[in-house]
């Protein structure tokens, strides 16, 4: 093979790139369709978000009593102690601070836990919902050629946004 043949299929790559890069970027842009989707939404609006906002309030009714009854005992001891601070011996007083601590303590422990709690089960139950979402907006950019579906962005035009249509097709299921 010569030099000059070798060449050729170089120099025409090389005229392509500029003749591709000439191309006003309007009509590139014009090619692509692009969706947008408001996550929070989704998470907040269906259908699925509301049954599993029940679900969890039930699941952890008696749990968040709990702790709200643990608070009151807390606010309870933390008056008292202020009002017979000053009656008590030193004995009764360290008594009475060490259990007021030690209630604190458990308080404290127990909110922690609901929290943790409350938050793993909230984003399981997302989870569920981001997967069935998932599997709607991918059959829907096949269906109606989207080139990219976004999530969270800054802005999107509501022209692009696609939330109303995911949202009824997940209500649906």
């Amino acid at each position: 093979m010569n030099t000059a043949s070798a060449t050729l299929p170089k120099s025409l790559a090389v005229i392509a790139l500029c003749w591709s890069a000439l191309l006003p970027v309007q009509a590139q842009a014009q090619e692509s369709k692009i969706a947008w989707i408001s996550s929070e939404r989704i998470y907040n609006e269906s259908k699925m978000a509301k049954l599993a906002s029940a679900k969890l309030a039930e699941e952890f009714r008696s749990r968040e009593k709990a702790v709200q009854e643990l608070a009151a005992r807390f606010k309870t001891a933390n008056e008292a102690l202020e009002k017979d601070m000053p009656t008590l011996s030193e004995a009764d007083r360290a008594k009475r601070q060490r259990e007021f601590f030690e209630l604190d303590k458990e308080l404290q422990r127990r909110q922690r836990e609901f929290r943790e709690d409350l938050s793993q089960r909230t984003s399981e139950e997302r989870s569920a919902i981001a997967e069935k979402a998932n599997t709607i907006i991918q059959q829907m950019a096949h269906v109606e050629g989207y080139d990219v579906v976004l999530q969270e962005a800054l802005w999107a035009s509501p022209r692009i946004d696609i939330t109303d249509k995911v949202l009824k097709a997940l209500d649906k299921q």
